[in-house]
């Protein structure tokens, strides 16, 4: 798909990139906002008002009295709209066809800078917050990673004691939030579509965005640290969920995420890998999975799955002794020309449309402005050495900032158990 990216500076801060791809036929946005659950004013006690926000995003507006008369005038010729909320972000995203795309930036420029925030909107999605959170406690993996990120130093929440704090929230605590974060400063979006010729009427859009002045919110920093393994016992459910996880108080270079993402291949990335596919031969699990992350303060690796109560040991011994023959440095050529090779088809097939390739280039420009290249990849991927993957991940494990987390019908013995056979990497 061939595009031009460029970056334009907006009065009052906020800025962006404008994709231009002169055969779209659709057009893609987001507008992101350093506005999640971290930056509640007294977010402990307050944590789920950025959600509750979120869930108001396509409310009544200046234009629109109530979310109903909005939605149906946003969805008329069929485009789409959403928002999603982290810890640290909060972002507004669109799709449409490109006949109406100044249409839909000028909705989304209402719901953006001109919300009501009406008292039976809070009402109705408090309930459904409420109950977004609640289906969430019947998900393994949703009880336990919100914990273990919690013990090893995250200033975070489980969706339980989201809960709990739900009756503390006030409709004006949503308007106070929204206050302290949609500034001018603190905005920054991805517009992908055919701009040519359109350029003038774009910026007129952007530049409509009426919000007051106000600078760009920084990522607050946590103090990670390795914890005691730990048990959610779960008597109804009878297998185990895993978590295992790995920090460094740092972020990963792009190259040493690239050499990363071939090291998870090889070990967990398809039926010949070397813990996946021993383990599945051996029937010890259907699936595990592993996945570095490049955070703005740190960088965590982290392993997971679902696995038989009398499996997990045998599964372990096979992870142990994988990861140990990988921090020897034995990985073959043959391995890392297949982890190349298979990295190179998923990039090229992995954007294939406009939204895809808005998705991408946001994943870079929304973390630190950086305008990334598609078209570089390649040779970024090709360059990737052995010494990088080793390296990397000698690191995760020599900093020694580490935990394990389980679920289901087991106790703490369990989790110490494994903790322990872990322990002999370190």
């Amino acid at each position: 798909m061939e595009y031009e990216a460029s970056e334009i500076v907006l009065k009052g801060g906020a800025r962006g990139l404008v994709i231009n791809i002169p055969t779209a036929t659709i057009m893609s946005s987001q507008f992101h906002f350093r506005a999640g659950s971290r930056f509640v004013e007294g977010h402990r006690t307050k944590w789920e008002t950025a959600h509750i926000m979120e869930h108001m995003a396509f409310g009544a507006n200046n234009g629109y009295p109530t979310a109903h008369d909005f939605d149906t005038e946003f969805t008329r010729n069929g485009a789409y709209h959403n928002a999603w909320t982290s810890d640290t972000a909060m972002c507004y995203v669109a799709e449409c066809a490109d006949f109406e795309w100044d249409r839909i930036l000028e909705l989304q420029r209402s719901a953006i800078c001109e919300p009501k925030f009406k008292r039976d909107e809070f009402d109705g999605e408090y309930g459904n917050v409420k109950g977004e959170l609640t289906g969430y406690l019947s998900n393994p993996n949703r009880v336990l990673w919100p914990k273990i990120s919690q013990e090893i130093g995250e200033d975070t929440m489980t969706y339980r004691e989201r809960l709990e704090l739900m009756s503390q929230i006030h409709l004006a605590d949503i308007k106070s939030h929204y206050a302290k974060t949609h500034v001018k400063g603190n905005m920054r979006f991805v517009v992908a579509g055919n701009f040519e010729g359109r350029m003038t009427r774009l910026r007129e859009i952007l530049e409509g965005f009426n919000l007051v002045d106000g600078d760009r919110l920084p990522i607050p920093v946590d103090e990670l640290h390795s914890f005691d393994p730990f048990a959610i016992r779960r008597k109804d459910v009878p297998n185990i969920t895993f978590g295992w996880t790995m920090n460094v108080p740092r972020r990963l270079s792009d190259d040493e995420s690239q050499a990363m993402v071939m090291l998870n291949h090889i070990l967990n990335g398809t039926l010949h890998s070397r813990i996946w596919g021993e383990a599945r031969r051996r029937g010890l699990v259907y699936g595990i999975w592993s996945e570095a992350s490049a955070y703005e303060h740190n960088s965590s690796w982290d392993f997971g799955a679902e696995v038989d109560a009398d499996k997990i040991d045998d599964l372990f011994g096979v992870i142990k002794q994988e990861i140990d023959t990988i921090k020897s440095g034995e990985i073959s050529d043959e391995e890392i020309a297949g982890a190349k090779s298979y990295a190179l088809g998923r990039h090229q097939i992995g954007v294939q449309t406009v939204g895809q390739l808005n998705q991408w280039l946001s994943d870079y420009y929304f973390m630190d402005g950086r305008i990334e290249d598609f078209k570089a990849q390649p040779d970024k991927i090709n360059a990737v050495t052995r010494e990088e993957i080793i390296g990397a991940a000698k690191e995760f494990i020599e900093a020694r900032c580490w935990g394990i987390g389980i679920y289901g019908n087991t106790n703490k013995a369990l989790a110490e158990e494994l903790h322990q056979k872990l322990e002999g990497l370190y």
